[in-house]
Parts: C-alpha cells; sequence; structure tokens
C-alpha cells in the first residue's frame, strides 16, 4: 500500500524534500488515486472470505459487481455506538440513494464496524445500515464490510477519499479515525465535535477550510438536532463534496479538490499525528515529571521530606479551616474584594485563598489568587485576603474557596481538597 508517512509532521520532512503544497497536482492526484484502487482492491479480496463465510447477500459484497476506482468514494467505520448516529445517513433513504446512483457524478460508500455485545441499540443501527445496503439497485455502490479490525480500518483511512463522523455534540471525545486519513489525503465531513471542532475555524469561508462541516454549535433536544444534522450531511455531501470532487479541469484533475487535501494535509497532519502527540507528551509531561522527581529526590530528599510534612499538615487542620465574611468595596470602575479566613494552625502559604467564576454567557471560567493583606485583630491565625475583580465582570460571578498549596505541590492532581464559601 502506499503512504505519504515520511512527510507526516514538520519534524520528519527533511530540508530538499518538498512539502505538500509544493508537490504537482498531477502528483498528488496520481497518488489518491492509486489510494482508491488498493483500497477497492482490498475491498474485493474482503468480500471473497466475507461471501465464504457469511450471508452473501448481507452487505452487497457482490464480486460480480463490486466498486470502482474512479468514483468518489465515502468510508464510514467505527464503534455503532448510540451517540455516533450511524444512522443519521440513512434519514433520507432515497436521497442517499439518488446521491450514490447518480449517473453522472456517483458516490461509493463503504461502511464498517461492530456494536458491544450489550448494545442492543448499537446492534440495532447495524441491522439498519445492512439492510439500507443490501438492496440489489445499489449493488457496486454501497458495501457493509463485517468483522470490523484494525487490518480493515488501516485500509479504509488509507483510501477513501471522505471520512464521514456524524457524533452527537459534544458526546465525541476525540474521534482519532478521522485524523488518520490526514496523511493520506483523505478529507473529513464530521459534526463539530472532538478534535475536528479543535481543528477547524467555524468562521472561515468554506473554500478555505480542509474539509466540511456538518451543522453547527446550535444546541438542541435530541430529535432537533438529529434533523438539523441530517438535513446538514446530505446537504453538504449534494451541493459540495460531490460537485467539487467532479469539477475537473481539461488535465482531468479537480483542482479544487487537490488544493483542499493540500490545505488539510499541510495544515492539519503535523498538528493531529503520533509524532506531535509523543513530543506533546515528552516535552508537556514526561519531561516535567523527570525534572520534578530530580528536584524531590535533591539534597537527601529535602523537598520531598518538606511536601510529605506539608500534607500532614493539611490533612490534619484541614477540616478547621474557616472561610468568613466577605467585603466588597468600590475603587473607580473595579470592584476591591476583602475575605476574612481562619487557618487554624496552618500557615498562610500553605493553603491558597482564590476568587472563582464558572463559565456562563460564553465567558471562560476563571480564577483569581488572593493575597494575604492583615491580620484579623484578636484572632488566632485569621487573616484578611484581598483582590480586585478586573472590569466587565460582576463580583457575583464570583465564588470564594480555599485550595492547599505548596510551590513543589502538583494540585490538584496531588491533592483535590476544596473549601467553599457557603
Amino acid at each position: 500500500m502506499l503512504s505519504l508517512t515520511a512527510a507526516t509532521t514538520s519534524r520528519c520532512v527533511s530540508k530538499d524534500q518538498p512539502t505538500h503544497r509544493e508537490l504537482p497536482a498531477e502528483k498528488l492526484w496520481s497518488f489518491f488515486t492509486a489510494q482508491r484502487l488498493a483500497l477497492v482492491e482490498y475491498v474485493g479480496e474482503r468480500c471473497a472470505t466475507q461471501t465464504q463465510t457469511g450471508d452473501t447477500a448481507r452487505g452487497n459484497c457482490d464480486l460480480d459487481t463490486l466498486l470502482d476506482p474512479n468514483v468518489l468514494t465515502i468510508g464510514f467505520a467505527r464503534r455503532f455506538a448510540t451517540y455516533k448516529r450511524a444512522n443519521l445517513l440513512l434519514s433520507e433513504p432515497e436521497r442517499l440513494k439518488r446521491l450514490l446512483l447518480d449517473e453522472h457524478r456517483p458516490v461509493q460508500l463503504l461502511v464498517a464496524g461492530k456494536a458491544h455485545p450489550n448494545d442492543g441499540y448499537g446492534k440495532d443501527l447495524i441491522q439498519q445500515m445492512t439492510r439500507f445496503l443490501s438492496q440489489p439497485d445499489l449493488r457496486g455502490r454501497a458495501v457493509f464490510l463485517e468483522d470490523y479490525d484494525m487490518v480493515l480500518g488501516q485500509h479504509l483511512v488509507a483510501g477513501v477519499d471522505v471520512w464521514l463522523n456524524t457524533p452527537l455534540r459534544p458526546n465525541e471525545a476525540c474521534g482519532t479515525s478521522g485524523m488518520k486519513v490526514l496523511v493520506n489525503g483523505g478529507l473529513n465531513v464530521s459534526i463539530l465535535d472532538g478534535w475536528w471542532d479543535e481543528a477547524v475555524d467555524f468562521s472561515e469561508p468554506d473554500q478555505s477550510r480542509p474539509g466540511w462541516i456538518v451543522g453547527s454549535r446550535d444546541g438542541g433536544s435530541f430529535d432537533e438536532l438529529y434533523r438539523r444534522d441530517s438535513a446538514s450531511l446530505l446537504g453538504v455531501l449534494e451541493q459540495q463534496v460531490v460537485p467539487e470532487f467532479y469539477d475537473r479541469a481539461e488535465d482531468g484533475i479537480p483542482h479544487r479538490w487537490v488544493e483542499r487535501i493540500r490545505e488539510s494535509m499541510s495544515r492539519l497532519t503535523p498538528q493531529f499525528s503520533a509524532t506531535h502527540m509523543l513530543h506533546q507528551y515528552i516535552d508537556e509531561a514526561y519531561l516535567p515529571a523527570a525534572r520534578a522527581y530530580a528536584q524531590r529526590s535533591a539534597d537527601g530528599a529535602r523537598i520531598a521530606t518538606d511536601l510529605l510534612e506539608w500534607d500532614a499538615g493539611v490533612t490534619t487542620h484541614w477540616n478547621h479551616l474557616r472561610i468568613g465574611q466577605v467585603h466588597t468595596t468600590t475603587e473607580g470602575d473595579r470592584q476591591r474584594v476583602n475575605v476574612e479566613c481562619w487557618l487554624d494552625d496552618l500557615p498562610a502559604g500553605g493553603v491558597r485563598v482564590e476568587l472563582f467564576a464558572e463559565s456562563a454567557s460564553g465567558e471562560s471560567q476563571e480564577v483569581l489568587v488572593l493575597e494575604q493583606t492583615r491580620e484579623l485583630p484578636g484572632a488566632v491565625n485569621g487573616f484578611v485576603f484581598s483582590g480586585t475583580v478586573p472590569q466587565g465582570r460582576p463580583v457575583s460571578d464570583f465564588t470564594v474557596r480555599i485550595i492547599p498549596h505548596h510551590p513543589a505541590a502538583f494540585v490538584p492532581i496531588e491533592d483535590q481538597r476544596i473549601l467553599w464559601e457557603h
């Protein structure tokens, strides 16, 4: 199978190697066509096995009327879980059939996947899909591939032109299968969820995007979202994806399509790749953890010993901490907040007093650290902590809280305790 994995990320490309943006359109299109042909040939091998071991009618795995390597190929393969909405594509079956069977601009659909053994609804989704794909008039245009596994997944992400992703937003944790098509030149048609929501700028003009967006970020009930998203999906395929794939110049190349692939491979592949992920883990997790371990172990584990003593003190005194009155005064166009706190026998530096505001009305979550400004008269280990709320957000958005604090501790990873203002 062909591969462009040598150019997966900017870290892997040599100075003399052309980037995806510099490769001639003819070379890129020839590569994509070869990938599609390899997938069609593999599907033929897979279907030969499938028809020997199962129901030859199920899934339209008919070797006499199999796929065409010159037709726009759409892939949908994943676990058939409820929130992934595999049946979104089947919301208007006749409309989908017209799309697949168009005489001048045909589409072929490859579907694969499994349901959890205890997921009855997931199994129902597979039955719905196989019933639709098994219709005799769809032979050569739609196939359901059984026994979905990593090998089949590898071939699909390497050879499809378009990868569909239709989860119920915001339930998609990531959606990694869509990332895997990037390096091979596949384009994504996806709900704005998981990595796709991070990758695509919704305000960007459609012609500049590295793929297509289904639906929007608007909320609604399950049924409302299903109706809106299914209409959007079929509309995107009919009005944007299919016309662009078959919009060929005199040289036979769909240049707008190739340019969109260039954008996808150049912009997204370096960002959403295993290499990038590995370096993120190394730079942001493993190396900081190694440095922290070295610091805690130095000088006879002085810092580690100090952390143990700090943690023991927090554990002993935590239930005796108390937040008192909160006083707010106006200073020009800002609000000054003074909070009374009693820390039992903990030193003031052993905790942090904060103002916390949850995200609301489009505003982001916000945390303001208050400073110890003075002792409370007549109190034992009682202090006033003060801070200023920035202009533009009311004090009523904020709640006082106390959390453990030590310069060398990782909070909240190493200590999740929080004392909230009542």
